[in-house]
């Protein structure tokens, strides 16, 4: 575990590894942790990293009378600094179940819209182990959901990429909260505590307030072990999807029959969950135990027919193929710039595009080949024509295509988080897929 020592540069051992050439955005609500952060940050800048550009941001969530007030707080000791700083509002109505998720998921889209109106790739967040050790301890108490799994156990990554393009980091995630507020008593400087923090009715709070010193190093303990595994399980998983897998048509995947007999199960079977969940377009993974099932079942050889996850599963001597079943596909809709569609296809449109709507198997009905999906004669002639016209009718077309309207694949189970435990398997599962290729790593010598 880290400490903030009293030497002058203890900071560089946080920072120097990151990525600073296009900036940082910051988050800061004004409590210890990320105020520390801030400091922290701004010190290493002015030794290191002199033209770095830093831009402050606090999320005003309007729950609480007293918000907008910090945030102009927030603002003022971001110019006392020579720091960038903006305030971002949480507007509209308010879910009355669910808030912190809520206001999680809108704390982030925010945080990521500055980022990507100032053209900077990355959010630094003051996650503490504090935080981290309550992350599992909460998980380790939900044994009957699937957090609780080692995946779940592993905790907060330290660092995660948000929405396919801005990387949400966490330096100070080996940082306990004492040594921060320490540090900061030593400077003089101040912090806000947010009184949601205090509250019991909800869980972290809770949980927060019951655990002691030993039960912050247990929890912590649990994180590094399953972290260390899960980016292991992840890199052997993405190891067997390279050596296996091919996309012969658009829609339609192949494993090769070895596959079904790898001896590392463990890794077969991760594998295959994230297969089915990226061409099921679902974004978490399928049942572990429905899918060693499958897995014995194409491992006995011969034909084999199943669906899981949204996904035909066809088996036969030249492969393994799989494909979204027809059942369940979306009505004809229009497309909005931003919205994911069947959760395997994102749109994009440039603000001159018209009114376009997506279709299902639109490109069947032309009634001709489409390059690159269904060339005549077909050119591999130990892949069924059946299977790929049956893929072709799950993919989506759209009306007025081209240049003003985009579908790009993602890779539906880290389309909204991808965590850097599963970076590996999730770069091979895009270029399967033909997405976007993973942006460059926040921390270029990271381990993963």
């Amino acid at each position: 575990m880290l400490t903030l020592e009293a030497e002058p540069d203890h900071e560089a051992r946080l920072f120097f590894d990151l990525d600073l050439s296009r900036g940082a955005v910051v988050a800061i609500s004004g409590g210890s942790d990320s105020t520390a952060l801030l400091f922290l940050l701004n010190d290493f800048c002015r030794r290191h990293r002199p033209h770095a550009r830093l831009v402050a941001v606090t999320v005003d969530h309007a729950l609480r009378p007293a918000s907008h007030d910090e945030a102009l707080k927030v603002g003022a000791l971001c110019a006392s600094l020579g720091i960038e700083h903006r305030i971002r509002v949480w507007e509209g109505q308010k879910p009355k179940t669910g808030l912190l998720a809520a206001a999680r998921d809108a704390r982030y889209d925010l945080l990521a819209g500055v980022a990507r109106d100032k053209g900077i790739p990355m959010v630094l967040t003051g996650h503490t182990a504090n935080d981290q050790a309550e992350t599992v301890t909460m998980r380790l108490e939900r044994r009957d959901v699937v957090d609780a799994t080692e995946r779940g156990l592993a905790g907060m990554a330290p660092f995660t990429l948000f929405d396919g393009d801005i990387w949400i980091v966490r330096p100070l995630l080996r940082m306990r909260r004492e040594a921060l507020r320490a540090m900061l008593r030593t400077r003089g400087a101040g912090w806000m505590d947010d009184p949601t923090n205090e509250d019991h009715s909800y869980e972290r709070p809770r949980v927060r307030a019951a655990l002691g010193e030993p039960g912050i190093a247990a929890a912590l303990k649990v994180a590094e072990a399953a972290g260390r595994n899960r980016s292991d399980l992840d890199a052997r998983a993405a190891s067997l999807i390279r050596r296996h897998a091919s996309r012969p048509a658009r829609g339609l995947f192949r494993l090769h029959p070895a596959f079904a007999d790898e001896e590392d199960r463990a890794a077969a079977i991760h594998a295959l969950r994230l297969l089915l969940s990226t061409i099921g377009g679902l974004p978490m993974l399928p049942d572990e135990a429905a899918v060693t099932s499958l897995l014995e079942a194409l491992g006995k050889g011969g034909s084999h027919r199943a669906t899981l996850a949204r996904v035909l599963v066809d088996a036969r001597r030249t492969g393994i193929f799989l494909l979204r079943e027809a059942r369940g596909l979306p009505a004809p809709l229009r497309a909005v710039d931003g919205m994911l569609w069947d959760g395997r296809f994102r749109v994009s449109m440039r603000k001159t595009a018209a009114a376009s709507v997506i279709r299902a198997g639109a490109v069947l009905s032309r009634g001709k080949p489409v390059a690159g999906t269904l060339p005549d004669p077909f050119p591999l002639p130990d892949v069924p024509v059946s299977l790929v016209r049956a893929a072709l009718a799950a993919e989506p077309e759209v009306d007025c295509a081209g240049e003003n309207v985009a579908l790009m694949p993602v890779i539906a189970p880290f389309a909204r988080f991808l965590p850097g435990f599963d970076v590996q398997s999730a770069g091979i599962l895009a270029e399967l897929a033909m997405a976007s290729p993973l942006p460059p790593l926040p921390l270029p010598n990271a381990a993963v």
